[in-house]
């Protein structure tokens, strides 16, 4: 009688797809772990963010507003939004159109154009470019090379590489329990064809929203830590 041979060959290769298996499955759990402990789940988490006061329901103008920040986070502001669909401008734009847009969930992110190289430029165009609630543009004479506004809140850094950039992104975009009107649009063509600059306000528009009447309200800013590069 002639034994039969094990199938080494076999037993082999199921040992190693089944290590195999095993190694990813591990290294997706602790990937996840680690997504999980890093996410962002209020605002103080992330360091260096300021917080403001402004009430929901703030009042429409067409006059240019001297805000109390700068660049402004909240208080009356133009019916015209600034489009915020990814949007990479080049101007200056209306900062009381981009006040609009906060308050429909964008993240605006500001740059002096006199400390950012155009490759880190390139970088922040990057990371906004069609992602829907972000807005980019210069803003000369800002008091650190970027600033990152939503409603209510701002955070200043000094390198385009800084992680608290995307944690700020992630966790401000379309925020229902930051944002004055979820839900509200962030799209606007005609804004992006011709969108006003900083020093030619923007004239009222037929179609945006109905004029609100609160007046703003402003706190001082509770810094949770200083900006880091």
């Amino acid at each position: 009688m002639v034994a039969q041979q094990r199938p080494w060959g076999l037993i082999a290769a199921a040992v190693v797809v089944a290590v195999f298996a095993a190694a990813v499955i591990g290294y997706a759990v602790t990937q996840a772990n680690r997504a999980e402990a890093n996410r962002i789940t209020s605002a103080d988490q992330i360091q260096g963010v300021q917080t403001f006061d402004y009430a929901v329901g703030q009042q429409h103008v067409t006059t240019p507003v001297d805000y109390e920040q700068s660049p402004p986070v909240g208080g009356p502001h133009d019916p015209n939004w600034a489009d915020c669909t990814g949007t990479v401008y080049d101007v200056d734009i209306g900062h009381e159109n981009a006040v609009h847009a906060l308050e429909h969930g964008g993240v605006w992110i500001a740059y002096d154009p006199a400390a950012l190289s155009p490759d880190e430029v390139g970088v922040l165009s990057d990371l906004v470019d069609g992602h829907a609630g972000l807005l980019l543009s210069p803003y000369a004479g800002l008091d650190s090379p970027i600033s990152l506004q939503s409603w209510n809140h701002q955070l200043t850094v000094d390198s385009v590489r800084d992680p608290r950039i995307e944690q700020y992104i992630d966790f401000f975009t379309f925020n229902p329990d930051t944002t004055p009107e979820p839900g509200a649009s962030c799209e606007n063509p005609a804004f992006v064809a011709d969108p006003p600059t900083a020093e030619v306000p923007s004239p009222s528009s037929a179609g945006s929203n109905a004029s609100a009447t609160t007046s703003p309200s402003t706190a001082g800013a509770s810094t949770s830590g200083s900006a880091t590069p």
